[in-house]
């Protein structure tokens, strides 16, 4: 099968995720490597972080350029929704486990995304065997945003409001968790209304 643009910068990100995942995840520090940390008034930001940090931001801007290519271009294919879903879940959800490990953020807030994407796909998988679709709601891409935006704070220490004490990254994050649980219900619901009133 021959890909066009979108789904090669989608399969793209799908391979930047999984080298800034095993930067994260590979104990470097046992096999004789430390990154070094650098001191920014008086913020310790090290290496593993700031270069995870970039290629997430990279791989977050391709989430937005692929979709807008293929939408504008009339490039759109169910090969494209596919791997465009698995690639979004490896990125932020993959991350989130991640900083939850490391501690720097809670671990309720992987387990409340996941739980929210499990109740989202069954949705659109029992709309879809119906040929019924529910469209995203504003409040969905909303949280997008601001858990990019969130993760990308959290993985540069949250710099530069971390200097005016300003715990931007996590108010972003837990934002963006509150707006998954909303969005999620209001997901449910429109499925509901819309795909199984006739089931019940």
């Amino acid at each position: 099968m021959k890909m066009n643009l979108p789904n090669k910068i989608t399969i793209a990100r799908i391979f930047l995720t999984i080298i800034m995942l095993l930067i994260l995840l590979i104990p470097w520090y046992n096999l004789g490597y430390k990154f070094d940390d650098y001191i920014i008034n008086g913020e310790t930001l090290n290496t593993k972080y700031i270069l995870a940090g970039v290629i997430f931001i990279i791989a977050s801007l391709t989430d937005f350029v692929d979709g807008y290519i293929a939408r504008s271009k009339n490039m759109v294919t169910d090969f494209g929704k596919i791997t465009d879903a698995i690639a979004d879940k490896i990125l932020v959800n993959g991350l989130l486990i991640i900083l939850a490990y490391d501690r720097m953020i809670s671990i309720i807030i992987p387990v409340v995304i996941i739980i929210r994407d499990i109740v989202v796909d069954s949705c659109k998988m029992i709309c879809g065997k119906k040929d019924k679709a529910v469209g995203a709601s504003i409040l969905g891409k909303l949280k997008t945003i601001c858990m990019m935006v969130g993760l990308s704070l959290t993985l540069f220490n949250n710099i530069p409001f971390s200097f005016l004490n300003i715990p931007l990254d996590r108010m972003l994050i837990i934002m963006a968790t509150i707006l998954s649980i909303i969005s999620g219900y209001q997901y449910f619901y429109q499925a509901k209304v819309i795909c199984l009133k006739n089931d019940n």
